[in-house]
C-alpha cells in the first residue's frame, strides 16, 4: 500500500511539473499551436490565478488580428501598461480580420484561464455572445478596445478604450473639404469624391466611414450631394452636383480592395478619394500604381491610420494627409481600465483621440509617436 501511494504521489507531481511548462506567450501569435497551448493552460487556471496575484493581475488582450501594423502598436501600448502597472499581460489575435472562429478560440481559451480581466476587440459580436456570457457567468470583467464589442449584453462590457471614430471620420472630411472646396465651387459639371472602406461590419470602420460621408454632406450642403455605391450608406439624389462614391470589397483581401479603389480612380469626374483605415489607404496606393491619378495637382487622396506604405505616400506627396489614432494609447488605456475593473473600481469609456497629419507635421512631438510603420 505504501509503494502504491508513493507511485501515485510521484505521478501527480510529474503531471503538475509538466503542466507548469505550458504557460501562454506574452507576445501576439496566430499559430494554431499557441491556441492549443492556451487551451492546455486552462487546466491550470487556479494555479495561474494564484501566480498572477503574486506577480500582478493577469490580463488577456484579444485583438482583431495581426494583419496590420496598427495591432503591433496596440500591443506595444498594452505591454507598456502591463509593465508599469504590474500586470501580467497576454496579447493575441487571429491571422487576419476575417478569422472570426479563430478569434473566438482565443477568447474561449482566455476565459478558461480565469484572468482578472479581458480586453476584447470583437470581429463579430453575435458570434462571440456565447463566450461573452461565459465570461459574465465567471465574473470576469471585459474591457472593449478599438472597435469594442458593439451590441454586447448589458453589463458585459465595463468600458471601452477607443477613438471616437465618428468624430475622427468628420475630422478627415473637414480637412479634405478644405483641399477641394475650390474644385467643388468652380466645377462646371458633376464632381465625385471617392470613399474606400475595408468592410461594412466593424463598428470602428463603419463610424469613420459614416462620419466622413455625413460631415462632407454637411460641408457641401445636403441638397447638393448624392451618396452612391455600396448599399450601407447609399442616399441617391438625382441631379446632385456632387457624388460621394462609396466602395467596399466583398472580402477583406488586398486584391479585392485594390480593384474597388481602381474602379473609383478610373472615373473621370473624381476630385478626391478617402481610405478609412490603413488597409483601405494601402488599396488606393496599390491601385494608383498603374493609374497615376493621385498626388499634387491631381486627385486629392487622404487616408486614416498609418503604416509604412501610407507614411511614404504622404512623404512623396501622393497623399495630402491622413488622420491617425493613437494605437499605443488604445492598448495602454485598455489594460489600465482592465486593471481598475479587476480591482472593483468604477470605470468609464476613454476617448484615445485622433489627429490630422501631413508631410509638414509628421515630426511634431505630438504626432510622431502615433505614426507606426
Amino acid at each position: 500500500m505504501k509503494k502504491r501511494f508513493l507511485a501515485v504521489a510521484v505521478a501527480g507531481l510529474m503531471a503538475i511539473s509538466l503542466a507548469g511548462c505550458g504557460g501562454g506567450s506574452n507576445s501576439g501569435s496566430s499559430e494554431a499551436d499557441k491556441t492549443t497551448a492556451a487551451a492546455a493552460d486552462s487546466s491550470q487556471a487556479d494555479a495561474s490565478k494564484t501566480e498572477a496575484s503574486a506577480g500582478g493581475k493577469k490580463i488577456n488582450v484579444i485583438a482583431k488580428g495581426f494583419q496590420h501594423q496598427f495591432w503591433k502598436a496596440v500591443e506595444k501600448g498594452a505591454m507598456q501598461a502591463g509593465t508599469e502597472l504590474g500586470a501580467e499581460v497576454t496579447f493575441q489575435g487571429p491571422d487576419n480580420e476575417s478569422a472570426i472562429a479563430q478569434q473566438i478560440e482565443y477568447l474561449d481559451a482566455a476565459i478558461a484561464q480565469k484572468p482578472a480581466a479581458i480586453c476584447f476587440a470583437a470581429l463579430d459580436t453575435q458570434a462571440s455572445l456565447g463566450s461573452i456570457q461565459t465570461a459574465m457567468d465567471a465574473g470576469i470583467p471585459i474591457i472593449g478596445f478599438d472597435s469594442g464589442v458593439p451590441d454586447a449584453p448589458a453589463g458585459a462590457i465595463k468600458a471601452n478604450a477607443s477613438t471616437n471614430n465618428l468624430e475622427a471620420g468628420k475630422l478627415a472630411a473637414d480637412e479634405t473639404y478644405k483641399l477641394i472646396k475650390d474644385k467643388i465651387d468652380g466645377a462646371s459639371g458633376t464632381v465625385r469624391i471617392g470613399v474606400v472602406a475595408q468592410e461594412s461590419n466593424s463598428q470602428s470602420i463603419v463610424e469613420r466611414t459614416k462620419g466622413f460621408v455625413e460631415e462632407m454632406k454637411k460641408n457641401i450642403g445636403e441638397d447638393k450631394v448624392s451618396v452612391e455605391g455600396h448599399d450601407s450608406l447609399k442616399a441617391e439624389k438625382s441631379g446632385a452636383p456632387v457624388v460621394i462614391d462609396v466602395g467596399i470589397p466583398a472580402e477583406v483581401k488586398d486584391a479585392d480592395a485594390a480593384a474597388v479603389a481602381s474602379a473609383i480612380l478610373e472615373k473621370s469626374d473624381l476630385i478626391a478619394i478617402y481610405g478609412s483605415n490603413e488597409f483601405a489607404a494601402n488599396a488606393i496606393i496599390t491601385a494608383n500604381e498603374g493609374l497615376d491619378k493621385i498626388g499634387d495637382g491631381k486627385v486629392v487622396a487622404v487616408g486614416f491610420d498609418a503604416g509604412k506604405k501610407q507614411l511614404q505616400a504622404i512623404k512623396d506627396g501622393l497623399f495630402a494627409g491622413s488622420v491617425t489614432q493613437d494605437p499605443v494609447q488604445i492598448g495602454y488605456k485598455a489594460v489600465e481600465l482592465a486593471v481598475k475593473a479587476a480591482n472593483g473600481e468604477s470605470v468609464s469609456d476613454v476617448d484615445t483621440g485622433a489627429l490630422w497629419y501631413t508631410k509638414d507635421n509628421m515630426e511634431d512631438p505630438k504626432i510622431a509617436p502615433c505614426l507606426y510603420e
